[in-house]
């Protein structure tokens, strides 16, 4: 007993940092774009500013050239309402790098600002050619500066926490723990063996992992994660072979209970969205709206219950194709609809969750960016959808 209460109390400490929430000088030429664009219409802001205190990994890579880029499976930002600014995070498969770095972007300012300046590069299955910056702590692989010493993918698996005002990271990876544990003259018995849920803070850019006592989720590949401010919790979803549930965190308590969504059983299974999927919550609604690959799912928070509003056949060009790997789903606040982001095909699409219907958006004006290393995100401060190409910046006003 005494075991599961140390359990639950567990975080390590965060390594001291000066506040870093970077002042920004707005960009006056980009903010006269903004608020001269009209609805359904897109505009090129321009290239934006990259700024951060870089160390040699990051300069390496040149960091500081391109900001964070967008990166293999790791497509999801999180919008802080607190800092109205849009974080970022999350690895490559491994080349150019996979790296524990974190970034925020602020569309006012034009900026992209690194928070976390990266660790030593890590390889894909273990902790790098040279690890001498990790150490193995209350079985947790961890860098001496407090970040993850395993860095993963993002998939759909990152949230911000807007009471405590900071990222969640269900950071699942394929890194053989136990080898790298023995490699740092440790005991690879002692390891953690709960999810790998980190936090991130961003006003003093520390990471600090996370470790609950059973009963805990599976953390495999491409799972959800999602905030729900209206309960103060975070959803950990994922309906595959190696796990059928919807478990929720009590960030307060460092604890998960299994919600037991439809009941669990063969009505979870037909109804919940499968891993790799993208969505957002709905605070008006009181859901999770998902697509994956060509079906659309809602969540609904207060009933517990998972429902395929749609689903469509590969090739129906009515419905866009839903993939952490390759698209973004995010919700305009103004409208209460999805935008939702599918690299493939260039293409925007709303969805209408009272009428469970899509639409495919054809904006006018500027043409949307068309590079391999895009992000996307909604920005409800200038009320626009953002796409960045690298450091090219592109907005698109929805049509209310």
């Amino acid at each position: 007993m005494r075991t599961a209460l140390l359990l639950i109390a567990f975080t390590l400490p965060a390594v001291a940092a000066e506040p870093v929430t970077p002042v920004l000088k707005p960009n006056a030429d980009a903010l006269a774009k903004l608020a001269a664009l009209k609805p359904n219409h897109g505009v090129t802001l321009g290239k934006a500013a990259v700024v951060g205190d870089f160390n040699a990994t990051a300069k390496k890579y040149e960091l500081h050239k391109t900001g964070p880029r967008g990166r293999d499976y790791c497509n999801k930002l999180c919008w802080a309402p607190d800092r109205e600014r849009a974080l970022f995070l999350g690895a490559n498969h491994a080349v150019p790098h996979r790296l524990n770095d974190v970034w925020e972007f602020d569309l006012g300012a034009l900026t992209w600002a690194m928070l976390y300046a990266p660790d030593l590069p890590r390889d894909y299955t273990g902790i790098g050619k040279d690890f001498s910056d990790v150490e193995f702590k209350d079985g947790v692989l961890i860098t001496k500066r407090g970040g993850p010493a395993i860095i993963a993918h993002t998939w759909w698996g990152l949230s911000y926490d807007t009471k405590r005002k900071r990222l969640l990271f269900m950071n699942t990876w394929v890194t053989d723990k136990k080898k790298a544990v023995e490699a740092l003259k440790g005991d690879p018995a002692e390891l953690y063996a709960g999810p790998p849920l980190w936090a991130f803070t961003p006003a003093t850019a520390t990471w600090t992992p996370l470790k609950q006592a059973k009963p805990y989720p599976v953390p495999i590949f491409g799972g959800m994660l999602e905030y729900i401010p209206e309960r103060d919790a975070t959803v950990w979803h994922v309906n595959n072979w190696q796990m059928r549930g919807t478990w929720k965190y009590d960030d307060a308590k460092n604890a998960w209970t299994d919600l037991n969504a439809n009941g669990g059983g063969k009505a979870f299974e037909a109804e919940a969205a499968e891993p790799e999927q993208i969505g957002y919550h709905d605070p008006a609604r009181k859901l999770f709206v998902v697509q994956r690959h060509k079906s659309t799912h809602h969540f609904d928070t207060k009933t517990l219950t998972w429902k395929k509003t749609i689903s469509a056949e590969k090739d129906d060009a009515t419905v866009p194709y839903g993939h952490d790997a390759t698209g973004t789903f995010h919700r305009d606040p103004v409208s209460g609809k999805g935008i939702l982001f599918e690299y493939k095909a260039n293409a925007l699409w709303s969805y209408d969750p009272d009428a469970a219907k899509w639409t495919k958006l054809k904006p006018d004006g500027d043409p949307m960016p068309t590079g391999g290393k895009r992000l996307g995100y909604f920005d409800p401060k200038h009320n626009v959808f953002v796409v960045l190409d690298g450091t090219t910046v592109w907005a698109y006003r929805p049509a209310r």
